[in-house]
């Protein structure tokens, strides 16, 4: 018996300080590190090998939904390119769901690439580890799809946890995890508000603005490269975390300096409104544009904060520590070779009883 269905839960990140110094571009060159942690927001893939019943061999539902008889004709990126990577000829079936929307800045495209990866090894029966996961879905986004995206996202899907993360110039990537006090994390989760902006936006786009000229922002990206140890230090020691709100505002004054993609009016207005009821700081979460914002408040000041901004949408969170799993397995009796003899040939198609009559007498009189 094989593994026929398998569901991955992979769970998307908050990254706080040094976003932008894990692109290639600049820690191939000047080494880089964030500090992030992944939240109890999941992406969700379904896989299950496809009966050979079908007009199709394989089914794609996402914001879309792909019946396809080739691995070349899928269009969705990643699975088209995963699938390759791994040399699927098998028939599937893959259906994606999350807890919030993609194009929001929460690492959501490498959460599905992790999620995506992880499920299909477990159909092959084979179990990757962490840092395999998180290489090989680096690899599969900025090698063979090209997309200007960074490393942090895939580390943190595949590492869950609240981590410091570092990426080197050799392109080793080291995740050290953060050794808090259970009090201590829950103080800041406690301090932390997530609001969703409502606009979608597609972050290697936004990346694209600066990361081409990333070079030209050393300052800029140095600032952030050493706000991470300072992060750290607040959070190590018995420091007032309302420093940690500080530093955010201060992360935020940076990065939106990286190019005009960043921010815009709209994310401004949002700002400045957290701002006058309470928050001591806050950030776009991801490249920037649009998506998630995190800010940080007292809790004394989040009735105030949700109220100044109750045309958006508040989510609740908390940190996470397991990364990507797979929730769910079942195994069937496998289905003979028929389906790999077919390739990518479609099956005779589904018939009313009179035409089916009329096909098989045809089938009959042939042999």
């Amino acid at each position: 018996m094989v593994a026929s269905v398998i569901i991955s839960r992979t769970p998307f990140r908050i990254s706080f300080f040094g976003g932008g110094t894990d692109y290639p571009a600049w820690y191939r060159a000047h080494n880089g590190a964030v500090l992030a942690t992944s939240i109890n927001k999941y992406c969700y893939l379904t896989c299950r090998r496809l009966p050979p019943f079908f007009d199709h061999k394989y089914r794609v539902v996402y914001t879309m939904m792909e019946n396809r008889q080739s691995v070349d004709e899928i269009v969705h990126p990643a699975v088209r390119e995963t699938l390759r990577y791994l040399k699927i000829e098998s028939g599937l079936e893959i259906h994606h769901d999350a807890d919030l929307p993609a194009r929001s800045g929460l690492g959501s495209s490498s959460a599905f690439t992790v999620g995506l990866l992880h499920a299909l090894y477990g159909l092959q029966g084979r179990m990757p580890s962490k840092q395999q996961l998180a290489m090989e879905s680096i690899y599969i986004e900025q090698e063979r799809i090209g997309e200007t995206v960074g490393s942090q996202d895939q580390v943190l899907a595949a590492y869950g946890g609240f981590n410091h993360v570092q990426f080197l110039a050799d392109g080793q990537i080291t995740v050290r995890p953060m050794a808090l006090a259970t009090r201590r994390l829950d103080e800041l989760n406690s301090f932390l508000m997530l609001f969703y902006t409502g606009i979608k936006r597609i972050a290697s786009a936004v990346a694209q603005s600066y990361a081409g000229e990333i070079e030209s922002k050393e300052r800029q990206m140095r600032a952030l490269g050493d706000m991470v140890n300072e992060g750290i230090s607040i959070l190590s020691t018995e420091q007032d975390l309302a420093d940690f709100g500080h530093l955010l505002h201060r992360a935020w004054q940076t990065k939106r300096n990286l190019s005009a993609q960043v921010s815009n009016a709209y994310i401004e207005e949002i700002y400045q409104e957290a701002m006058s009821a309470g928050a001591l700081g806050g950030k776009v979460i991801g490249a920037g544009g649009g998506g998630f914002m995190l800010f940080f408040v007292h809790p004394s000041n989040r009735p105030s904060v949700r109220r100044r901004l109750r045309k958006l949408i508040h989510v609740p969170f908390k940190f996470e520590s397991l990364g990507s799993q797979i929730i769910f397995l079942d195994r069937q009796e496998e289905y003979p070779n028929d389906e790999q003899d077919r390739g990518d040939e479609a099956i005779a198609s589904c018939k009313e009883a009179a035409v089916a009559g009329a096909a098989a007498r045809d089938f009959i009189s042939t042999r």
